[in-house]
């Protein structure tokens, strides 16, 4: 699915939540049980998952289903049709949802920084060797393909010019087809990198080294949803503060929720991930900023038009986390 195509969809499946939406809400207002959904199976879901699983939903009255998407492409298109309350998604697929008419906004930013590596066939030793070769990407339009597109930028090459972007599915998906040969470069997130390195595949560029703020992994919600039950929204919000704090000090707790997720028994590759998703990069306050969401702005102006010279702050809400901070929430966790 090319972006264009994308921005269509999501345009049609806007109009279609209109009709939907009031029916989800008048259901969750019914006792039905809430759906929150996660783009990809990555360390930067630990706290949405950490938040079931600890039962901090529960203690804030939240009944939940997890619903795991296998990119944020399928992801939005859910929580526009109505068919889900909560999204952790990068801020990025927000902000073009948005852009195309969507009634969704950023309310947290969980992870800043694109935690993904651009791997690449033992015998690429240079970037410039890539031209010409395919790089895999889970889906066009998602936070993979968004860092594809940075890593190529970083060496002076263009995507779909110098070199073809390739949909391969779930993040996971992308060891699979370096390993049968169908591309020669992939973006992995933890843990799949840990594993491409393990087969023997080389890490080019760790992209998240490069500094480039970006609203990587974060809370979505429609803001029709928001208005009518901000409450639930509020308590939704306070789940996931919790949860971050608790498994940025409960390593154990965490590598254990995280090897149950990832259904492995290597707990190497879970510590790891965990170093770097959880106590590296998962910010303890996931206050939005204008600077990461530029940084998405940007990128989408290249390929949007309707992008260009949009207000970044046009695509969060950070509300409900001052009205946390300023009432001693957030302090009280983080003790």
């Amino acid at each position: 699915m090319n972006r264009t195509l994308l921005r269509v969809l999501l345009s049609m499946m806007a109009i279609v939540g209109i009709v939907t939406l009031s029916t989800s809400i008048a259901s969750a207002q019914d006792g039905r049980r809430l759906r929150a959904g996660y783009a990809s199976l990555s360390g930067n879901m630990a706290p949405y998952w950490a938040a079931k699983d600890a039962g901090y939903y529960k203690k804030y009255g939240l009944d939940i289903d997890l619903v795991a998407f296998p990119s944020g492409t399928e992801g939005m298109a859910a929580m526009i049709a109505g068919e889900i309350e909560f999204l952790a998604i990068a801020g990025s697929t927000t902000a073009s949802a948005a852009i195309g008419g969507a009634d969704v906004v950023s309310l947290a930013i969980t992870t800043e920084r694109l935690v993904t590596s651009l791997m690449t066939i033992p015998s690429i030793q240079r970037a410039e060797e890539l031209k010409g070769k395919a790089v895999g990407i889970s889906r066009f339009g998602t936070s993979i393909d968004t860092a594809a597109r940075m890593a190529l930028h970083h060496y002076g090459l263009e995507a779909m010019k110098d070199v073809m972007l390739v949909q391969v599915g779930a993040v996971s998906s992308g060891v699979a087809a370096l390993r049968g040969g169908r591309i020669q470069g992939a973006i992995l997130s933890y843990p799949n990198l840990i594993q491409a390195r393990r087969e023997g595949f080389r890490e080019l560029l760790d992209i998240a080294s490069l500094g480039v703020p970006y609203a990587s992994t974060g809370i979505t919600v429609r803001k029709s949803f928001m208005a009518q039950r901000r409450d639930v929204v509020v308590n939704y919000v306070k789940s996931i503060l919790e949860a971050t704090a608790r498994i940025k000090r409960d390593k154990a707790f965490t590598i254990e929720m995280m090897m149950k997720y990832f259904r492995t028994k290597d707990r190497e590759m879970m510590e790891e991930t965990y170093e770097v998703s959880v106590a590296k990069y998962l910010k303890r306050v996931p206050t939005p900023s204008a600077e990461s969401f530029r940084t998405v702005v940007d990128e989408l102006a290249m390929v949007n038009p309707k992008a260009k010279g949009q207000d970044p702050k046009r695509f969060y809400d950070e509300g409900i986390l001052q009205e946390l901070d300023k009432s001693g929430f957030i302090n009280s966790l983080n003790r």
